[in-house]
Parts: C-alpha cells; sequence; structure tokens
C-alpha cells in the first residue's frame, strides 16, 4: 500500500491517496498518517479510495478510529472515490451512512465546514 499525501492550498485539506489494499499489515500507517497531520494541525482529511482494491476489517477500523480521532479535535473526515469489491464492504458493514462518502474531491472539500 503506498499513501501520497498532498494539501489543497487555501482550503487547508489534506488528501490521503491511498493506492492498493488495505489489510491488517497496512491499516495502522493510515491511523499513524492520519495523526501527523492531526499533530501538525490539519482537521481536515480526505481519503481518496480510487486506487483501493480491497479493504478489510482492519481497514474499516482505522478509518473509523481516525475519524474519531479527527472528530475530537473539531475536524472531519470525507471518503471519495469508492468502487466496486470496496464499496461492497461499506454496505455489507452499514457504514455507507456513518462516513461521509462523496463522487469527486470537489464535492468533498465543499462539505467541509469551516
Amino acid at each position: 500500500m503506498e499513501i501520497h499525501i498532498r494539501e489543497i492550498e487555501g482550503q487547508a485539506v489534506i488528501i490521503l491517496d491511498i493506492k492498493g489494499e488495505i489489510d491488517l499489515y497496512n491499516a495502522p500507517d493510515i491511523k499513524d498518517t492520519i495523526k501527523t497531520q492531526i499533530d501538525a494541525g490539519k482537521k481536515k482529511v480526505i481519503i481518496n479510495l480510487k486506487g483501493v482494491s480491497y479493504i478489510d476489517s482492519s481497514g474499516i477500523g482505522a478509518l473509523i478510529s481516525s475519524l474519531s480521532n479527527l472528530k475530537k479535535v473539531g475536524g472531519g473526515l470525507k471518503i471519495i472515490h469508492v468502487y466496486d469489491s470496496v464499496k461492497k464492504v461499506f454496505e455489507l458493514t452499514k457504514l455507507t451512512s456513518f462516513f461521509e462518502i462523496y463522487n469527486n474531491e470537489d464535492e468533498a472539500v465543499g462539505n467541509f465546514k469551516d
């Protein structure tokens, strides 16, 4: 799994472009990356799952934990580009209503509250 971090200038929004599979072995990397962003004062995070072909319960747990940590500091987490097998996991676990899921970056950025 690879995580590429970028920031939308003027919006204070961090985007994590994730590529590969999210599983037991690398899910903690997502939590650690988001914790580092929180420690740096970044509270608005978008997870881009466009390049993710598989996610297991550990990955879902990392996203839930990250959302909770962001909410504690007054921030938020949005998820974009959820496709196929990954979308199925979100639907089966009934997390499509728990997470804010958007089709694209612009929609997600526009739905952050200042």
